[in-house]
């Protein structure tokens, strides 16, 4: 199981954000994966992001941290600020934890062991996962997927083979959105339109992987590794 949180930062003050980053890369269990000082433009990159955790400042412009965390449709936060008078807000909506500036290290490592504990619960307990397909509510479950892919009539759907054989169509989703319903090390994406299940490979080189998945043909299907994916798949591997 991945042992660290991929976490996201937002603190509109530069001087806090950068002193919070700091903080976060001394935490072992953490991987910052971006910082950001705007909502805005905390919003506009978000799709493309993969995370499991966002430390959010509460008091800012544009769009303050309450309300940035009740647009992430339940994705685990943790809030800092100065201001105690927030608490209840925060908490009413599920927050991992609420941290008092100035921040410390060793309180915000309590709050980040709390997230991890939580994310390494949800995924021993959890062996499926529901959401939107072309036939209605589908509930999957994790051993059933062997291959995603973007659809050729709307990328924004993706197609899920199962292992019996049958497909059906993810509407509007994107890789990021299913792939982090799915076990973190069980499931890799190889390319911009595509992802496996790492049960399904039989042989791999730098460019392409050959999968245990039989074509209409009877020929296993070969997929493109691109170079912007190739060191995640390798960690899953285990190379």
């Amino acid at each position: 199981m991945n042992t660290k949180l991929k976490c996201l930062l937002l603190d509109d003050e530069l001087t806090g954000l950068s002193y919070l980053k700091m903080l976060c890369e001394q935490i072992p269990e953490l991987e910052v994966v971006k910082a950001f000082n705007s909502p805005l433009k905390f919003f506009t990159e978000l799709p493309k992001l993969d995370f499991d955790l966002c430390i959010l400042d509460i008091e800012m412009p544009e769009m303050n941290g309450l309300q940035v965390a009740n647009l992430l449709n339940g994705r685990p936060v943790i809030f800092t600020t100065a201001y105690k008078e927030y608490a209840a807000d925060a908490f009413d909506l599920n927050a991992v934890d609420y941290v008092r500036k100035p921040l410390t290290k060793e309180r915000l490592e309590k709050a980040v062991k709390k997230a991890l504990i939580l994310h390494n619960n949800a995924k021993i307990k959890k062996d499926y996962f529901q959401l939107n397909t072309d036939k209605g509510k589908a509930i999957l479950f994790f051993n059933q997927i062997l291959y995603l892919y973007s659809s050729d009539g709307d990328s924004r759907d993706k197609i899920i083979l199962l292992q019996d054989g049958t497909a059906l169509t993810a509407k509007n989703y994107t890789f990021n959105a299913i792939l982090k319903e799915l076990p973190y090390l069980d499931f890799c994406q190889i390319n911009k339109r595509e992802a496996i299940s790492i049960k399904t490979v039989v042989y791999f080189t730098n460019e392409v992987i050959t999968t245990k998945i039989a074509l209409p043909s009877g020929k296993q299907l070969i997929v493109h590794l691109s170079e912007s994916y190739k060191n995640e798949f390798l960690k899953k591997i285990g190379s």
